[in-house]
């Protein structure tokens, strides 16, 4: 899928292969012992240990020690005690995913104006800008996400249908992206759809969200959710409530893997690959710490993953055999209970 959309100052996304590391920046970084460190928001979820694993491999091969690895449990507050007492250590660069934007901001500007090196994976806190408090963003394509996700759910849709989205209630430039994406999309290949927007304020709402926008507007023909997570909290209300609509989404964790494969409500997925993400971002850093011009930001193509890929995709996502539910919904083996 084609990178069309913008960074959050405007900024054109650079290929992961502007980022490759060449043998002499290997030698280089090897002889100069960087030390960093990695500010997360969570590090219990598989998605974070994929990106984690990314970076840490990286960094082995260039001799950077990574000093701590922090997981702030989505609390702003314990990212923001985290960078202030990673600040006094001074290592050569840090790595955040920001929990928030506005509350957090401040703490990243902080680290950077001490001369370490701030590279963010996935999100941009508001009021940071690329140069000056932070070295570069590497995130998914998330316009390409929200594409392939508004393409996958078209199909679905009749002449004049109405489309709910179920959108994040956030400042994340991620989800914010690809919403952006979808309407887009729409607009300029389905003019004839509505689109109605309803926003959840956390994955504990989201299925209770989702009712209530498929309660209010019966008519609903088919929903888009920003990730996963909320669109199988949204697929097991709805299916409680005896309704049963396409719901297109993005990332391909295991039980949005599980209903796609099934021919459950999930007809279309566009899959982020948080591995490469990791790779991509330790990459940035390292051409950083070695004075190399880097771009603003970095994006990765996202997987369209859709019932005839899905095992293939998994396999590709999280770098390991699809769990055995998984290929028994794609009746690739037989359920011998």
């Amino acid at each position: 899928m084609t990178i069309s959309g913008l960074g959050p100052h405007g900024e054109r996304a650079a290929p992961p292969e502007r980022i490759a590391l060449l043998s002499d920046d290997l030698a280089r970084a090897r002889a100069a012992r960087f030390r960093v460190a990695i500010v997360l928001h969570t590090m219990t979820s598989d998605w974070a240990k994929q990106q984690i694993a990314g970076i840490i491999a990286t960094f082995s091969d260039c001799d950077i020690a990574v000093i701590e690895v922090v997981d702030c449990a989505f609390a702003p507050e314990a990212q923001i005690s985290a960078l202030d007492r990673l600040r006094a250590e001074k290592p050569d660069a840090i790595i955040s995913i920001p929990v928030a934007n506005s509350t957090v901001a401040e703490a990243h500007r902080r680290v950077s104006q001490t001369g370490i090196r701030l590279l963010l994976l996935d999100n941009v806190p508001t009021g940071l800008l690329p140069g000056s408090d932070y070295v570069a963003l590497v995130s998914a394509d998330n316009f390409g996400l929200g594409t392939i996700a508004a393409s996958f759910l078209a199909e679905r849709l009749a002449q004049g249908a109405t489309v709910g989205v179920l959108s994040y209630h956030s400042e994340f430039f991620a989800t914010n992206e690809r919403e952006i994406a979808f309407d887009k999309w729409m607009r300029k290949n389905r003019p004839d759809l509505r689109v109605s927007v309803r926003k959840f304020d956390s994955i504990q709402t989201a299925g209770q969200d989702a009712l209530a926008l498929v309660s209010d507007q019966p008519e609903l023909a088919g929903l888009f959710v920003v990730w996963d997570t909320p669109a199988m909290e949204a697929v097991k209300a709805l299916a409680r409530a005896g309704y049963h609509l396409p719901v297109a989404t993005v990332d391909l964790g295991r039980e949005a893997a599980i209903d796609l494969a099934s021919d459950g409500m999930i007809c279309g997925i566009g899959a982020q690959q948080p591995y490469l993400q990791g790779i991509a971002v330790a990459q940035t850093c390292v051409l950083a710490l070695l004075g190399k011009q880097t771009p603003d930001w970095v994006a990765l193509p996202g997987l369209a993953v859709s019932s005839d890929n899905v095992v293939e995709s998994f396999q590709k996502v999280w770098r390991k055999q699809a769990p055995r539910e998984v290929l028994i919904s794609a009746k690739l083996v037989k359920d011998i209970g």
